[in-house]
């Protein structure tokens, strides 16, 4: 049955907006006193509320009373909500100025958050997954890309990726599972990088292509983690077996974004130390720039230059890299909102960022715009000028949201 909602103060529908390069705030559409017709989670049509009533009278109606900004539900590409555990003192060690290495050394760091998960069974994982996915969903973030790569073995990668599918089933947020297992060579792993990724490969990933528990694959590129060269070698083996794949690149150091583009990946994501020559390669190429601001945050570091990748012509993403570790607080809007600040985003460019721009880093066509034939994944804000919710920082959060998973 059809149902029309509103009427709303203001629909921005984000459409007609260009998905690489600078915008204008200008250039957004904005229907006042508008209203959504709906079915069967698809967007029928987005226009004037009396004319949708008008000429749809045996429409139901879930009327918005008072005045409300109605925006396309957030779409966070790149979490690390699976897990168990808590890694407050690694952030206390962190700022009384204890360096990566300190906290690594006093037991913390990614491999605390894999030994904790790797001790949690399904059932409480799934239990702790919903609990960070309805947080989100209930902050207007309609669909989450999660990452596995706190198991790194076969049996707790599996383990993880499961219980993403299990979540997925259970909440009317719309959940993108990627498997992470070359997040770092596990400790208990006796061989190098080049003969972990091709444990990995041999054993995990024909599996996870069996089972369908995912069409994506991350690798950190970065000296901690993995080279660009072996990286490379199994990014493109992933590619052949039909994998999608995304690039944890230059977050510290430069080199994982070249590898992103030379691969044609989806995404290279953080580039908190990308320069020029990586802003040029990412913007004259089709892979999606992913910015991390709860990464600067978290660590204290400097923020990506998003403000530079815009201005030469990429397509610029905006997630929360939400983790245990060094982006805790998860909050997508928030750090959004201070990202716009830091970097001189405008409203357009930020909500662009959060919306059809992020859906294309999981390659999603069919959410982020509100329109007809798009999914009615949307977020309402009890308040009756759109750009108040960036000026609030992050402190008005959305008072109804609609999510079409189920």
């Amino acid at each position: 049955m059809k149902k029309l909602i509103g009427p709303f103060k203001q629909i921005l529908t984000l459409a007609g907006l260009a998905l690489k390069g600078a915008l204008k705030d200008d250039d957004m559409q904005i229907i006042p006193y508008g209203g959504v017709l709906v079915e069967n989670g698809l967007i029928i049509a987005v226009d004037d509320f009396e004319r949708l009533r008008k000429a749809n009278s045996s429409a139901q109606i879930e009327e918005i009373e008072g005045d409300h900004v109605l925006l396309p539900g957030f779409v966070d590409c790149h979490t690390h909500i699976c897990f168990a555990g808590s890694r407050a003192k690694d952030y206390a060690m962190r700022i009384q100025g204890k360096s990566y290495l300190d906290i690594a050394k006093a037991g913390g760091g990614i491999w605390d958050s894999v030994t904790q998960t790797r001790a949690a069974d399904e059932a409480l994982l799934t239990e702790l997954l919903l609990q960070r996915v309805n947080r989100h969903l209930s902050e207007g973030v309609t669909t989450i890309e999660v990452k596995s790569g706190y198991g790194l073995e076969t049996h707790s990668e599996l383990k993880q990726l499961r219980v993403i599918a299990e979540a997925s089933t259970q909440t009317k947020a719309s959940l993108v599972p990627t498997c992470l297992a070359a997040h770092m060579v596990p400790k208990d792993f006796s061989g190098n990088q080049t003969e972990y990724l091709s444990y990995v490969f041999h054993d995990l990933l024909h599996v996870i292509k069996h089972d369908n528990l995912s069409n994506r694959i991350d690798i950190f590129i970065e000296e901690s983690a993995f080279n660009p060269d072996t990286a490379a070698v199994y990014l493109n083996r992933a590619k052949l077996m039909g994998f999608d794949i995304t690039i944890h690149a230059d977050q510290f150091t430069t080199g994982g974004s070249a590898v992103a583009v030379k691969l044609g990946a989806v995404s290279a994501d953080h580039l908190e130390a990308s320069k020029d020559a990586e802003i040029k390669l990412l913007a004259n190429s089709d892979t999606i720039a992913v910015v991390l601001p709860g990464a600067s945050l978290g660590l204290g570091m400097q923020y990506a230059p998003a403000r530079k990748l815009l201005d030469a012509g990429a397509c610029l993403a905006i997630a929360s890299d939400w983790n245990p570790g060094s982006a805790p607080m998860g909050d997508l809007l928030t750090q959004a909102a201070i990202l716009s600040a830091a970097e001189k985003l405008n409203t357009a460019e930020t909500f662009a960022g959060l919306t059809y721009r992020a859906a294309k880093a999981l390659k999603f066509d069919d959410r982020g715009i509100l329109a007809p034939g798009m999914r009615a994944d949307m977020q309402a804000y009890n308040c009756n000028d759109y750009r108040e919710i960036l000026y609030q920082q992050g402190k008005m959060k959305p008072i109804k949201v609609w999510g079409s998973n189920k």
